[in-house]
């Protein structure tokens, strides 16, 4: 009986679940052995959306963009977020800590398309605050925007600007819940600030490193509005993410049936990190300290 309230109490969700998400995925896999435009019915044409897809070496380039933002944003969300978190939990007074806590997050509930504006002018070659600054200490003057070589390092310092907020707010929870017991027991035995970072704050605060990882991969596979907004994906296809290709291709080339390849290849990449991160939690997370 108690089985059964469980699963009437679950079946809302599931539903939900079934219809917006399991649906939509079943529905691209079908509809990515087809050729659509949105005009005509769709067109059973077996695998060759998908040969298209790897024979293409637009899509590699894009590809590998959206590979280069997962390699510079994961780590810098990650660690940066926690570095800030652990500045913010340090600090003794509660007035600085609420005004810490409020500028860092601030910047995630700000609309995307609005401050991107802001920083193409800050990102700009010649009158961008960034390259004042820069040439104030010597520095050079960085096509940030205009180059193949700086595009992604410019939208990775919007995105981190933008969103680390987030990550910072979970590690912030995180470092509050660890019970104040284990650090004062680490210190009466000898170990400094450093020792009982990483060996008593990091193994317990290691479910939220897990919880913030799993989400920045997700995350910044799908980035979209950053090089949209910034760059529209140029110079050329530098800076072009696998997001920003399936929308082009759905919405501006009315080629239905390829951006169904292209999300379900992005669904694929995403859902094996995810099943590879979850099968090996066991061998760092700890939740059981209470």
């Amino acid at each position: 009986m108690n089985t059964l309230a469980g699963y009437l109490f679950l079946t809302p969700a599931l539903v939900m679940f079934i219809v917006f998400l399991g649906g939509p995925v079943v529905a691209t896999l079908i509809l990515s052995f087809s050729k659509y435009n949105a005009l005509i019915s769709p067109q059973f044409i077996g695998i060759k959306n998908f040969l298209r897809l790897f024979s293409t070496p637009k899509s590699w380039v894009i590809f590998g963009n959206t590979f280069k933002y997962v390699a510079v944003l994961v780590p810098l969300h990650a660690i940066f977020s926690l570095f800030l978190a652990s500045m913010v939990n340090a600090e003794s007074r509660s007035s600085l800590r609420y005004i810490y806590r409020t500028c860092i997050y601030f910047p995630s509930i700000l609309t995307t398309s609005a401050v991107a504006i802001a920083w193409g002018f800050l990102l700009h070659k010649d009158y961008g605050v960034i390259n004042w600054l820069l040439s104030r200490v010597g520095g050079p003057s960085i096509p940030w925007l205009v180059s193949t070589k700086w595009s992604v390092p410019a939208i990775s310092m919007f995105s981190i600007w933008k969103w680390v907020g987030i990550s910072f707010l979970y590690y912030l929870i995180g470092l509050q819940n660890i019970p104040a017991s284990y650090k004062e027991a680490a210190s009466i035995d000898g170990a400094n600030s450093f020792q009982v970072f990483f060996h008593v704050t990091l193994p317990l605060l290691s479910p939220t490193i897990f919880f913030v990882t799993i989400t920045q991969f997700a995350g910044c596979f799908q980035i979209f509005e950053e090089p949209y907004l910034i760059t529209q994906g140029g110079p050329g296809n530098s800076s072009r993410t696998i997001s920003l290709y399936i929308y082009e291709t759905a919405f501006q080339s009315q080629d239905m049936g390829f951006a169904a390849a292209i999300a379900f290849c992005l669904f694929f990449i995403i859902f094996i990190i995810t099943f590879i991160q979850f099968r090996l939690q066991n061998k760092w997370v700890v939740y059981d300290y209470e």
